[in-house]
């Protein structure tokens, strides 16, 4: 199959640029031309009726520059030739009086249209590799490649044991969502033990509560303090908020009190819980 953008699946346009949409499979790939003086949060806010943009983009510059912000104001600019990996939560703008040509391979299908959102319960549950940086510099960028690799099937495999199913993946980390709370911290328990079984220490969080769901991810404050939470753990350990600890403890699964916690940017404080290494 051969497809060009010169004979698009759809085309969007807004204040300031166009879109265009093609389809191969079930992928989709977009073609962003956006004019000197645009920015999503004066141009698109508008269509999306988000604060900042909150799909994960990435993509390859063709022509042109602009800027992307992060929500912790962190900037960096993109320019021809560069590949782009921007996190949900961001702003963008064209800078300079070329417009910028961009091609999309991920988060754009829904993208400067309005998301239809429903508000779930549901149980999140974040990863992250300990001391990656440390690791590198001791085996090495292609054994780290391979580790990587295999963790990353690793999780992929037992988050489809538990009836999980993978949000995002971000460095060395992940996001995923459950609608069981005790299938969360079971698939949590068993991706630390994998880890631990191909060399990596992994840190784990868990909270289950409401959340925005679009068809480019989570949002939502629960998502917010399932950050945190993981933000806490300690080498191989799984951490749970009160809330999840609450739905699991006829489980089976026992769990020690860390005590509570004040979450950045999380009003009050959360009583943790570790869950017991048998």
């Amino acid at each position: 199959m051969v497809r060009s953008f010169s004979s698009a699946d759809e085309r969007r346009e807004f204040t300031g640029g166009i879109l265009d949409l093609i389809s191969v499979g079930p992928l989709t790939f977009g073609q962003e031309t956006l004019q000197p003086g645009w920015r999503w949060s004066t141009d698109v806010r508008p269509i999306a009726g988000t604060d900042r943009c909150e799909f994960h983009h990435v993509g390859y510059q063709i022509s042109g520059r602009w800027v992307c912000e992060d929500r912790d104001g962190t900037q960096y600019q993109v320019g021809p030739g560069d590949i782009f990996d921007t996190p949900p939560g961001h702003d963008a703008w064209v800078v300079g009086d070329e417009p910028s040509v961009t091609i999309d391979f991920q988060g754009i299908a829904d993208w400067a249209t309005r998301a239809s959102s429903a508000r779930v319960l549901t149980t999140v549950l974040f990863t992250d590799v300990v001391d990656s940086t440390a690791l590198i510099e001791r085996i090495g960028d292609a054994a780290w490649r391979r580790v990587q690799s295999q963790y990353f099937e690793d999780m992929g495999s037992l988050l489809s044991a538990h009836g999980g199913a993978l949000v995002d993946t971000a460095g060395d980390g992940g996001l995923a969502r459950f609608d069981s709370p005790v299938a969360a911290v079971r698939a949590a328990t068993a991706m630390a033990l994998a880890a631990e079984r191909i060399g990596l220490e992994v840190r784990t969080g868990v909270h289950t509560g409401e959340v925005e769901q679009t068809a480019d991810g989570l949002t939502g404050m629960a998502v917010h303090i399932g950050a945190r939470v993981v933000a806490q753990a300690g080498p191989g350990e799984v951490l749970v908020t009160s809330t999840t600890r609450d739905l699991t403890v006829d489980a089976g699964i026992d769990y020690e009190e860390r005590g509570p916690y004040q979450l950045k940017g999380v009003s009050g404080a959360r009583l943790l819980y570790v869950v017991a290494r048998s």
